[in-house]
């Protein structure tokens, strides 16, 4: 019979030995490691890697005394995966953000080209503005702009070329404007150009 307080399963040798190694080596180990990557948690992750290595080698780890040496060995292999793998990972995403720059537009040529359209369709009339917002922004057929705003079809397809027309005469003008500079018209004279 046991006596009370004894534990159901009583560590195997293995478990033992693997238990003492940890509580002697650990915080050296972790030293080791601390000082040869960039975070506290890579070296836990280095630190944590080389005791499972040891656990796997339990009855490869020396009895003589030289198991610290042995787990230095192992931590130093482990390390030098863990670099080969923050390279790979670093080549990768270097080679990720080169595809995005080639698939997604610079942000700031989006924004340049917003302002040039916001301030062309700004020299517009409200109602070329209007039409051209629904159709082209809110994606409506002129036949659907036309219920909007409640007038034949016919004459939405008229004004929806004319205002075209003009919106690429305005967007021309602003491009061509003085250098860089977006010159803003005021609504109303380019109301009374038209």
């Amino acid at each position: 019979m046991r006596a009370s307080g004894e534990s159901r399963h009583a560590p195997s040798d293995a478990e033992q030995r693997f238990r003492t190694l940890f509580e002697s080596h650990v915080r050296e180990l972790l030293g080791y490691a601390l000082r040869r990557v960039g975070s506290a948690e890579d070296a836990s992750d280095v630190v944590a890697d080389t005791m499972l290595v040891a656990w796997r080698r339990i009855g490869d780890v020396p009895t003589d005394g030289t198991a610290r040496l042995w787990l230095y060995g192992v931590a130093r292999r482990v390390l030098a995966n863990h670099h080969r793998s923050g390279m790979r990972r670093e080549r990768l995403g270097e080679r990720l953000r080169q595809q995005l720059r080639e698939v997604v537009p610079d942000p700031a040529e989006d924004l340049t080209t917003v302002a040039v359209i916001r301030q062309a369709m700004s020299a517009l009339s409200i109602s070329d503005r209007e039409l051209i917002e629904l159709t082209t922004w809110e994606g409506l057929q002129p036949q659907e702009a036309a219920m909007v705003l409640g007038v034949p079809a016919r004459t939405v397809r008229n004004r929806l070329h004319r205002a075209r027309a003009r919106l690429r005469r305005q967007l021309a003008d602003v491009r061509d404007g003085p250098g860089h500079v977006l010159a803003v018209r005021p609504e109303h004279v380019a109301q009374e150009e038209q």
